[in-house]
């Protein structure tokens, strides 16, 4: 169609639409999820059981596809590839098109999940911000977040990740700290837009750790260390940063220490703070986090120097308990 406008031919091009009718091809499945489950005190990455879940996904679902960026020997997304390969597209160091695709899929009736290294989803941020404009349910999994993945070094560790997501509208950030938790999570991933869950698994009342992800355990190692001090902490696995379980946190009485593997800016911490900030009365709220340039290392050794494992934990707790004794 070719329109006048102000004297300026304009050409109009009309489009082909997607046919989303019932055409999709039907994988056999077995109908019925059985999602892998660890025992207590086995230590399983949380990538690992993001593997294992997705081929429980989609031997229970016919329309479940997965993409990965070139990394699956990472994120684990090569064991969908190995048992269900006509359902899993390889798209290479191409972000951008992997969003794209995903998109593309979903549009057409399937269920994607795409997975690389959580830092370079930043080159496909456009594509997911427009995505979200297109009202796309995107289902992504980030896999070596924070100072803690060592070695690998700075360019690989994703520590803006949380706040970029966060900042998408419409958007859950969930960041499991056990494999068992990351099952579960990902087969709600399949048909939930968000999550709103907070869950409280160490009980006290003269501080509130929040923590998630690896700093879940450094927590709980923090809550033991100041419970020998007498003040008892009480921990808090926030998996869910966005969305939130407000009414909990806007009940807690005592200080808060939020911790997190991430920048200060954008992440956990702040998620906090805005769950907080219109209340009449808050409690005092001290963020942990990374607030230098990482190295390469072993992941103790930077939790450490980050201050975000047990000892950095227990430091921030005793000084805001202690500040709040002192206080007249």
């Amino acid at each position: 169609m070719i329109a006048e406008l102000g004297g300026i031919r304009n050409l109009r091009i009309n489009v082909a639409k997607p046919d989303t009718g019932p055409t999709r091809h039907a994988f056999s499945t077995n109908g019925s999820l059985e999602l892998p489950a660890y025992q207590l005190g086995q230590q399983v990455a949380t990538r690992k059981a993001y593997g294992d879940a997705l081929v429980a996904l989609g031997k229970a679902r016919g329309d479940v596809v997965v993409l990965d960026g070139e990394v699956s020997n990472s994120t684990f997304a090569e064991e969908f590839r190995d048992e269900l390969p006509d359902r899993y597209f390889e798209m290479y160091i191409a972000e951008q098109q992997m969003i794209a695709t995903a998109v593309g899929l979903q549009v057409l009736g399937w269920r994607p999940l795409a997975s690389t290294f959580a830092a370079f989803f930043s080159r496909a941020y456009d594509f997911i911000r427009m995505a979200a404009i297109s009202r796309v349910d995107l289902r992504l999994a980030g896999s070596h977040a924070g100072v803690s993945i060592g070695e690998d070094g700075p360019s690989q560790m994703a520590l803006e990740d949380i706040a970029s997501i966060r900042a998408v509208h419409g958007s859950t950030v969930l960041h499991p700290c056990d494999a068992n938790q990351t099952a579960k999570l990902v087969a709600r991933m399949a048909d939930t837009d968000g999550i709103v869950c907070l869950r409280t698994i160490r009980d006290g009342g003269d501080v509130a750790i929040v923590a998630a992800g690896v700093t879940v355990p450094e927590a709980l190692k923090a809550a033991v260390a100041l419970a020998e001090d007498g003040i008892e902490a009480r921990v808090i696995d926030l998996y869910s940063i966005k969305l939130l379980d407000e009414e909990t946190l806007r009940s807690l009485r005592c200080p808060i220490v939020t911790v997190e593997d991430h920048w200060p800016e954008g992440g956990l911490g702040e998620a906090v703070l805005a769950a907080l900030g219109d209340a009449d009365e808050r409690p005092t709220v001290v963020r942990v986090a990374v607030r230098e340039m990482p190295h390469s290392g072993k992941p103790e050794e930077l939790l450490r120097e980050a201050g975000i494992d047990a000892d950095g934990i227990v430091r921030a707790a005793r000084q805001v308990v202690q500040a709040r004794v002192s206080a007249p």
